[in-house]
This record gives C-alpha cells, sequence and structure tokens, in this order.
C-alpha cells in the first residue's frame, strides 16, 4: 500500500504524491519510460530509500523502520542478474541461501526444488560462466524465489534476452502467478510483456501516476468500443448507421472500419451485412493494446507539460 509517496532527489521528484495498493497474489506492472520512477518505487518498497513524505505498507510493515523484516519477505531481480559467474548455478543458490538464514536442511531440499523448477537441474553442477544469457535469468528468477518470498519484485526481467529465453521466462512467472502464493511486482519497458502477464498495469510519467487498473478497465475509461475491420469483395453502398450499435465508420475503397459499442455487436453486424448480399471478405476485429492506452496518456501528459 502507497499513499501520497513522493520522493526527491537534489531537488527533483523521483515520484511525486502516487497513491495506489497492490493485491496479494497478483502480478502488477508498474510501467513508465526511463525516469519515471520505477526503480525508485522499488527500493523504497525494500526500505532502501527513506521517502521523502509519504506513507508505504508491505504486508502491514513499514519498510523504513522494519527493512529487514520486508526483504525477509521479498525476492528481488534487478536488471542485472548478479551472479557468482565462477561458481555452479547450486553453489550460487546455496550461497545466497545462507545469506537469507534459511536453515542448512531446508536449504538443501529447497535447493533441489527450485533448480527443477527452474529447468536447471541438468546443470546444476555447471560454472555459470558457461550459461546462456536466458539461463543466468532463469538462475536469478531462482536465487531470488528460493526463500519463498511473499512478494517477488522482478526489474526488467527479459532484459537483453532473445525470444525463446524471454519466453521461459514468462512461462516462469505465469506459473508462479497461477500458484497463488506469490505476488509479482513487474517493471518493465517491454508493453506486450506486462499486456501479456499482468492482472493490473500502473502507468507513471515523471514520477506521477497517470492511471491504473486492469487493461480493460482501462480500455473503458480511455478508448471505449471495438473497432472491427471488414473487408468486402467489391464496394457496396451500405448505410453502416443505420446497424444498432455503430458508432462510426472509415471507409478506404473496399475496406470499412467500423467502431461499434461492443463485441457483442459484431455478429449482427456481419449478420445484417449477409442479409444485404454484401460480399464479404475478412471480418477482423481491433481490440485496443495497453501500447495504445500507454502512449496516448504518456502524449497527454508531455502535452500538459508544455
Amino acid at each position: 500500500m502507497i499513499e501520497h509517496l513522493s520522493h526527491r532527489f537534489n531537488g527533483h521528484y523521483a515520484l511525486q504524491d502516487t497513491s495506489y495498493e497492490v493485491r496479494e497474489g497478483e502480478v502488477f506492472a508498474l510501467l513508465g519510460p526511463n525516469g519515471a520512477g520505477k526503480t525508485t518505487t522499488i527500493r523504497l518498497l525494500n526500505g532502501l530509500y527513506t521517502p521523502t513524505s509519504g506513507t508505504i505498507r508491505v504486508f502491514g510493515r513499514n519498510p523504513v523502520t522494519e527493512g529487514g523484516q520486508v526483504r525477509k519477505e521479498a525476492g528481488v531481480l534487478t536488471e542485472t542478474s548478479a551472479l557468482y559467474e565462477r561458481l555452479s548455478a547450486r553453489e550460487n543458490l546455496l550461497f545466497f541461501g545462507r545469506l537469507y538464514g534459511l536453515t542448512e536442511s531446508f536449504l538443501l531440499k529447497r535447493t533441489d526444488e527450485i533448480l527443477e523448477f527452474f529447468a536447471l537441474n541438468e546443470r546444476a553442477n555447471d560454472r555459470v560462466s558457461t550459461f546462456s544469457k536466458g539461463m543466468k535469468q532463469r538462475l536469478a528468477l531462482a536465487r531470488a524465489f528460493l526463500s519463498q518470498p511473499r512478494i517477488l519484485y522482478l526489474d526488467e526481467p527479459t532484459a537483453s534476452l532473445d525470444p525463446e529465453s524471454a519466453l521461459q521466462v514468462h512461462e516462469l512467472i505465469e506459473s508462479l502467478s497461477r500458484s497463488g502464493d506469490c505476488t509479482v511486482f513487474l517493471c518493465t519497458h517491454h508493453l506486450p510483456e506486462a499486456e501479456r502477464l499482468a492482472d493490473r498495469v500502473a502507468i507513471l510519467n515523471k514520477g506521477r501516476l497517470l492511471s491504473i487498473g486492469s487493461l480493460d478497465e482501462l480500455r473503458q475509461q480511455y478508448a471505449p468500443g471495438v473497432w472491427v475491420e471488414i473487408e468486402l469483395l467489391q464496394p457496396a453502398p451500405i448505410e453502416w448507421k443505420d446497424f444498432p450499435g455503430v458508432v462510426k465508420v472509415e471507409m478506404d475503397d473496399r475496406v470499412a472500419r467500423v467502431q461499434v459499442t461492443d463485441e457483442s455487436v459484431i455478429p449482427d453486424l456481419i449478420s445484417g451485412l449477409v442479409h444485404l448480399n454484401a460480399q464479404i471478405v475478412r471480418v477482423n476485429p481491433q481490440r485496443t493494446t495497453l501500447e495504445d492506452i500507454y502512449f496516448k496518456l504518456q502524449a497527454e501528459a508531455r502535452e500538459g507539460q508544455k
């Protein structure tokens, strides 16, 4: 829970009066350009910075005065994997597990479990220096999840990864999410990643919160209705706005872009066109993406700052 949180460096605000709550067990994505305040937020939530003003509570604890207890319940993955490359995967996990203060019997058992869960058991005794970027990122995720944290902070978890490795990381995050035992706090520049993984997103600009909600909630607020592209075999004189639920039509020769109130309108619209003997080649509903909403909000924010 964050209430009226502000943080200032050298007279400049990294965060300005932000308020929101992350729900336990969800994947929550914090989005924004460089300098928006994403990494600062993670450091504040883990008690590494003292806020200039405002209130933070993580599972009811104050990170400023109870930072040790807060960090015991958290796993953190930074943009760099920060692994010891001369040690094996197993040795890395054992080393960090001892720093967490895990008992030796639990740590040995947990290390085996986590290596298998992250598909690293066959390379467990190989030096990390021999790993690919994707394997290193999986090992860094394994380390972050080693202590069975209640919340996992992921800062650009797929940065610099090839598509195959990024897909592996996405599948692992989805596995953690489905378990329901861990809240995932995701910071990313990759908007399709956030759209795929997050239950809700918060969008920042220069430390200010622009909007928060699920993708459906953001669509309803910033891009209501649905666009559907309909390609005809040949141009036809159609009174599009006579159809119930049609809001707007943009024609380009044989292709009509039709805005309707919601997806339930589309079947009746197509049936009506068939009844008029329109020869339909293609129907393509076009839902507003998170990227569309993100850039709309960022553009409005920049315009408001002029």
